[in-house]
Order: C-alpha cells, then structure tokens, then sequence
C-alpha cells in the first residue's frame, strides 16, 4: 500500500532488508514480500535496505559524541524505524547466524524497538535460515521486541522462483499470509496499548 493510499489506521510496517553482500538474493525475497504486503490494505510499506542506507560500524563510547558523519547516516534510517508499528526481518543465514551489518543496526538503536513486533522471513539452504531467526529471537527479546510465532522459512531459497522472480511454491504464499496476518494482530494490540500507556522501559 502506497503512502498516498495509506489510511490513518494503517499499520506502518518497516522491511528490514539485512543482507548487503555483493550478489545478494535478498532482493528477490524482498519483492516477494514486499507484494503480499502491497495488496494489504491494513499495511503501509517501509523498506529500509542496509545496502542503500549502510551505518557505520564503530559505536561512540558511552557518554562520548559519535564519529562525523554518523548523525547523518542514522538520520536516513533511525526515523523510520521510531516511526514503525511493526517491522519485518528479512535475513540468510550466515555461518549458522545472522549478518553482520542487521546486528550493528540493531545495535544503534534501542526505544525504536520496544514493544513492537517483528515478523521474520529467512533463506539459505536447507536450513532456510532458521538458525538465524533463533539467534534474532534472543536478540529482539532483550531489546523489548515482540517476536512473531510463525515464519516464513525458504528452504533451498534459490529454487522456489521462477526466472522472473515469481514464486513457485503455494506454501510459501500460504505462510506468508499467515504470518502478517499475526504481525497485523500484534501490530494493532501493541499501537494501543503504547498509546494507552507508554512503554516503561
């Protein structure tokens, strides 16, 4: 859904696109999701590709300014994650994890992340990047973050689409349904009740 269609109530949902490696897949796997969620009309779509908006990887020291440039890098993502009721993880799985460049964004941010849920979709091999999502779990989890039960796990990711980037397999549209359907649930019962009462961190 396009921000000139989005209504009042849509629910703002930031695509967290965490692979940046040259020759990545995570283009194709983003356009697919990116598409169940433009046919929602509950949804108003963010991407935030970390390939196009790369933050720096040295972290200020407690109590010290950050490194010039840094305030300038954050402002092109910090914002529209502060501004999102839900997000969703896109990420492969890299050495049984995650990559990189998504852990030092949520490293950079903290309250943009509190009570509000996350939806996940992983690829690789046959694992389907399910370890990375486990691994991401526990991460979200100490930063106050509402992880999503269901995921959209795309095993041997590479032979689910056709060459024109549509996807062959019906269960992986089933399971993509299923979990915005749950992330759109989470998505409105959090919105309410931070605005109700804001989050005590």
């Amino acid at each position: 859904m396009s921000a000139a269609t989005a209504t009042p109530a849509a629910l703002r949902v930031a695509v967290l696109v965490g692979s940046t490696r040259e020759g990545r897949f995570a283009p194709v796997v983003t356009e697919w999701i990116k598409g169940h969620i433009d046919r929602r009309d509950d949804m108003h779509l963010d991407v935030v590709d970390l390939a196009e908006t790369p933050l720096p990887t040295v972290l200020p020291a407690f109590g010290q300014p950050p490194a010039p440039g840094t305030e300038e890098a954050l402002a092109l993502v910090s914002p529209r994650l502060a501004a999102a009721d839900a997000f969703v993880f896109i990420t492969p799985e890299y050495n049984h994890s995650f990559p990189a460049p998504l852990k030092n964004a949520v490293d950079w941010h903290n309250t943009q992340w509190h009570a509000k849920p996350i939806g996940f979709v992983s690829y690789g091999g046959i694992s389907g990047g399910l370890r990375a999502v486990e691994q991401l779990r526990l991460v979200m989890a100490e930063l106050n973050a509402t992880t999503i039960r269901n995921t959209v796990s795309l095993h041997n990711a590479w032979s689910l689409f056709d060459e024109d980037r549509a996807m062959k397999a019906p269960e992986s549209d089933a399971a993509a349904k299923q979990m915005l359907d749950q992330l759109a649930w989470w998505a409105r019962a959090l919105r309410a009740a931070r605005t109700t009462h804001p989050y005590a961190a």
